[in-house]
């Protein structure tokens, strides 16, 4: 079983770091803002997928292999940002299927929004080297890994989620008010600054 102690510690500490904005937060606050809270859950589902996945592939040492092949990563980066940031130019232009309208979006598809939250997470460097500085102390060897290990991304995943919902949330209450003047070119504007920052974020960080 996973130390008492060290458990106290890590639910803080992995909170703090959750609630800090980065990628993940703010692609939530974005689809928050042009898409509703229901359907950014998709997004997040596929997020709280993802970072479970690093975690567990960061202490069973795929980050090694991630490492040795840093090109393979380089284009799941550039990949990644470069789809991000075409949506935020979309939404600039006030086209595609993520516009901000002031009727309900819903024509976004749930496997696109998944995927946004998976890939996303994935393929978020800062993530990967969180995971394998911060995990391991967190493990007993003296214990047997996997009852450790579950506890712990459990713990990532559910940090993760409730810090989600929180920018989102927020993105949802942002657009309450810029909506007040029929602001809606500037909420897609907004929303699409987001979006690209993200995509740059994640090519470039």
């Amino acid at each position: 079983m996973i130390d008492i102690t060290l458990l106290a510690i890590f639910i803080p500490t992995f909170f703090l770091v959750s609630i800090t904005p980065g990628m993940c937060m703010t692609l939530a606050m974005t689809l928050g803002m042009s898409l509703g809270i229901r359907r950014t859950l998709w997004m997040m589902l596929g997020e709280v997928i993802g970072v479970a996945l690093v975690a567990i592939a960061a202490v069973i040492g795929v980050a090694s292999v991630m490492l040795k092949y840093p090109d393979i990563f380089s284009v799941v980066k550039y990949l990644g940002g470069s789809y991000l940031a075409y949506i935020g130019i979309g939404m600039w232009l006030l086209k595609g299927s993520m516009i901000i309208t002031n009727e309900s979006q819903s024509n976004v598809s749930r496997l696109t929004l998944f995927n946004q939250g998976l890939f996303t997470a994935i393929s978020n460097p800062k993530g990967w080297a969180f995971m394998i500085s911060l995990l391991p102390p967190f493990i007993n060897i003296n214990n047997a890994l996997t009852p450790q290990l579950s506890v712990l991304v459990l713990i990532i995943m559910i940090s993760e989620f409730v810090c989600m919902m929180v920018y989102a949330s927020g993105g949802k209450t942002l657009r309450v008010f810029l909506s007040k003047g029929d602001n809606v070119k500037l909420m897609n504007r907004v929303a699409g600054s987001l979006m690209i920052g993200v995509g740059a974020w994640l090519a470039f960080g």
